[in-house]
């Protein structure tokens, strides 16, 4: 719009009639004020301070400009603040709010790193430092956890996979036909305390965009659990899966560790019969009543591939839709847990999409 004098209508109501001049060319203007808050919450957690040890710096130290602890920042709170791409580090470099947050005067303190230097100190992350940041992570966010909860009862651990879009020829970037574009595949580790609903972040593995489901969820388990059960003796632990990961090497471990889990489980045609006694008496109620019906039960169910029966919830489902013939929708859950099928599925499974 080259006219910066437009009508407005919207603000001012009883100055509609006169002209509205918008300007944004204020000096020392940021639009990230509100990573002040993030600043404070990591002053409380030390979480920068703990990445921040893990990564080794082999620089001259009198060429150094920027240390290792403000690339780490830098990067963190450009991230956080919605500026994911390197390259945003030049037009951040003279940002006020971003120099404050580092500690720098925002109006005559220095010029942050630019894009060449935090591209630089990105490629020197290695798989040992990768690791090494990913244990400072859980133990910060398990240490906070053990100040804020007392006499924690149940901790749940969720494991999900998110995609990542990439653009260009990103390393381990692929494409991916469920989500139909090139992306990398993240495993994603939350906890939950109790009958709290809110899951915080433990853990984030980057995968490549062809990962399999389960990549990196033994090596993860046998770092998480034993941190856990030291920072909470006496708590039981429940994992709650999606059916990615239903595969017999998942649950060995997950009954070797001697925890709970619920499990969910893709349809097949075992399942499918199973599920019919339950189905079946929904169909004509459905026709009747012109409305979705559901129901619970459970079965012995083995895969093939497995050594012994597991106990299988199903939630027995017939869905109406108006206009259309009803439809069959049965879903399952594997879990070693004893309360009624009903609970473990609505109360327990399904409270990890909350």
């Amino acid at each position: 719009m080259n006219d910066p004098t437009i009508a407005q209508t919207v603000l001012f109501a009883d100055l509609a009639d006169r002209p509205l001049i918008a300007t944004f060319d204020q000096p020392h203007a940021s639009s990230d004020g509100g990573a002040i808050l993030l600043q404070a919450a990591d002053r409380h957690l030390g979480l920068l301070a703990a990445l921040t040890a893990t990564v080794p710096d082999a620089r001259t130290p009198a060429r150094v400009t920027h240390g290792v602890g403000d690339l780490v920042a830098q990067r963190v709170f450009a991230i956080a603040c919605g500026h994911p791409d390197g390259n945003d580090g030049d037009r951040l470099a003279d940002d006020p709010i971003h120099k404050l947050l580092l500690g720098r005067d925002p109006m005559t303190g220095g010029r942050l790193a630019s894009q060449p230097t935090i591209s630089r100190f990105e490629h020197t992350a290695a798989p040992r430092m990768l690791l090494a940041m990913s244990e400072a992570l859980a133990d910060t966010v398990i240490a906070r956890h053990r100040r804020r909860r007392r006499g924690v009862r149940l901790i749940t651990i969720d494991l999900d996979v998110t995609e990542d879009q990439t653009h260009g020829a990103q390393q381990l970037t692929f494409f991916n036909g469920f989500y139909d574009h090139w992306c990398y595949l993240p495993l994603v580790g939350t906890l939950t305390f109790d009958d709290e609903a809110r899951q915080y972040l433990v853990a984030a593995i980057l995968r490549p965009g062809n990962a399999a489901g389960t990549a990196g969820v033994v090596s993860l388990w046998h770092r998480l659990l034993p941190k856990l059960w030291r920072a909470f003796p006496g708590a039981r632990v429940r994992v709650r899966l999606d059916a990615g990961f239903a595969t017999p090497e998942i649950f060995a471990h997950l009954e070797a560790a001697g925890v709970e889990y619920v499990v969910a489980m893709g349809t097949n045609a075992v399942l499918a019969r199973h599920a019919e006694p339950y189905v079946a008496p929904l169909r004509p109620m459905v026709v009747a009543t012109q409305d979705t019906a559901t129901t619970y039960g459970e079965a012995a169910y083995q895969a093939g591939t497995w050594t012994a029966p597991r106990r299988t919830i199903i939630k027995a489902e017939v869905v109406w839709h108006q206009g259309r013939a009803p439809r069959d929708n049965p879903r399952f859950v594997i879990t070693n847990l004893r309360q009624t099928p009903e609970w473990i599925y609505t109360h327990v499974y399904c409270a990890r999409r909350q």
